[in-house]
């Protein structure tokens, strides 16, 4: 945790002398070649990115893993995440990394709409970072600053929170400016961005596909479906060329570990070799896999260690004193009987932002609902294929994968059917990316997991995480006024999009 406190903090040094750890392979991007007392935006990219990338990887592991059965940290003590048992400190971490990296973040769009250093490639893909950003700030929290956060240099440290429905319609806004500004922008510097290279038109098609995420994660409030219904018909229909999205899998937004200099994965160092063993991986994470046969489990591309040759699991929520035998887990190295797997810990591909594959179960999704033209059926069977080639990209799935896994799609099906067959495919589709299963669950209650007997909270899901503590000492007046709002500062208030 220390050395990922420090990596944020050498993030935003942006003229200072930083320690070698973190000054390899940032050294050039920190280096003004014009001595301008102001940062460029190819030199805040980058940092902003990884770090943010950084929490969300960490955080993933230990609280979005295991709420959603991915893994289970077998433990009888308090504060154990997988019985929903959720310290009120969990909300700090995310908090300030999001929040200092969206100061970068804007300080990037400023920079980069002054006269001597205008740049609507950068202006556009800070717009989509933000936006990202601020949609996982309210996803996790509920109503958050949005209109006066990051506002410290104009003296404003105590930020009122917005509603969630206004910042959705903020978000959208962003989305849409930056749609504008990228049409036809010029590359920027490829050093500087290590998720396209600096490819404007692929951040572009990002944006629109985040757009997608976003609406439908909205869609099903009353007062906002129809404009949300409308906008993805515009987006995938009636309106497609002006808004460009994901075609294949090598245009999805991942941040790519590559293990050289700053491109090092959080978790080398970030987290011991014995801690990374020590959660089980969950029952119904493995269950699925291996009644699908899923390529993705045998030829070892999430590196998890068989037990006498069976994948076996461990069942969340299980009751307090009957701790079962740990029998599958991720390994941290290639040891093991899994001697196929490389370490999740080192794979380049865990930087996951979005990815093509989930845009196309969210158009199964939109299809299955009657909002767009293409058939549900055709999109669920690119996510399907797309999503076992996002891992193994040299495979080719067997043309009865679907039938000898018994998930072939079927039209005739009830919705809530299509619901779960769409969102458990979903589920390992967008498999650590930072909240994103959790989010989902929240909005459909699919996929449909299993509760274990030691479940808290009256075995109901978290539906969020409380603010930080120090937030109601240094911004008592906003908070107060969040929680009359929104309703009290607990795990189990509901925020906007989730409430009936």
């Amino acid at each position: 945790m220390k050395k990922n406190i420090y990596k944020i903090i050498c993030a935003v040094m942006l003229f200072a002398i930083v320690q070698p750890a973190c000054k390899k392979g940032f050294e050039e991007m920190n280096t003004n070649p014009n001595n301008s007392p102001t940062s460029l935006p190819e030199q805040l990219l980058a940092p902003a990115l990884v770090n943010v990338l950084t929490a969300n990887m960490l955080q993933s592991r230990r609280y979005n893993n295991e709420l959603m059965q991915v893994t289970v940290d077998e433990s009888d003590s308090e504060g154990k995440v997988f019985r929903y048992d959720i310290k009120n400190t969990w909300g700090d971490y995310t908090w300030n990394n999001w929040y200092l990296q969206l100061t970068n973040l804007k300080d990037i769009y400023n920079i980069a709409g002054q006269p001597l250093t205008a740049n609507k490639g950068y202006q556009g893909i800070s717009l989509i970072c933000q936006a990202w950003i601020y949609s996982m700030l309210t996803d996790t929290y509920g109503d958050v600053p949005y209109s006066q956060s990051n506002m410290g240099n104009s003296g404003n440290f105590q930020p009122a929170f917005d509603k969630q429905k206004d910042i959705y319609q903020g978000i959208f806004k962003q989305l849409e400016e930056a749609n504008t500004l990228l049409n036809g922008a010029a590359n920027v510097l490829g050093s500087s961005d290590p998720v396209y290279n600096g490819n404007t038109s692929l951040w572009r098609k990002f944006g629109n596909s985040l757009y997608l995420r976003l609406l439908l994660r909205i869609s099903g409030k009353a007062e906002v479906s129809a404009s949300c219904i409308a906008k993805i018909k515009e987006i995938v229909d009636t309106n497609a060329g002006n808004y460009p999205i994901m075609a294949s899998n090598t245009e999805s937004a991942v941040l790519r570990w590559t293990g050289t200099g700053y491109l090092t994965s959080p978790f080398i160092g970030g987290v011991r070799e014995q801690d990374w063993r020590a959660p089980a991986i969950a029952s119904f994470f493995l269950d699925n896999l291996t009644k699908w046969a899923d390529p993705r489990l045998y030829k070892g591309s999430w590196s998890i260690q068989a037990y006498n040759g069976s994948y076996v699991g461990v069942p969340s929520g299980y009751a307090i004193g009957n701790q079962p035998i740990k029998k599958a887990y991720f390994l941290s190295n290639v040891q093991g009987t899994n001697t196929s797997a490389k370490s999740l810990i080192s794979e380049p591909l865990m930087g996951n932002i979005m990815n093509y594959p989930e845009l196309q179960f969210i158009l199964a999704e939109a299809a299955a609902k009657g909002w767009i033209s293409t058939p549900a059926k055709t999109y669920y069977d690119k996510g399907v294929v797309s999503a076992i080639n996002f891992w193994l990209p040299d495979l080719v799935v067997p043309t009865d994968y679907q039938t000898t896994a018994d998930i072939v799609w079927d039209d005739t099906a009830p919705l809530d059917t299509k619901m779960e067959q769409i969102h458990v495919q979903k589920y390992y589709t967008i498999f650590w990316t930072d909240f994103e299963q959790w989010f989902e669950y929240r909005r459909t209650g699919h996929p449909i997991l299993p509760k274990g007997p030691g479940l808290v909270n009256g075995g109901v899901m978290p539906a969020r995480i409380t603010y930080p503590v120090y937030v109601q000492s240094s911004n008592p007046t906003n908070y107060k006024a969040a929680v009359a709002s929104q309703g009290a500062d607990v795990q189990s208030t509901q925020v906007w999009w989730q409430k009936p």
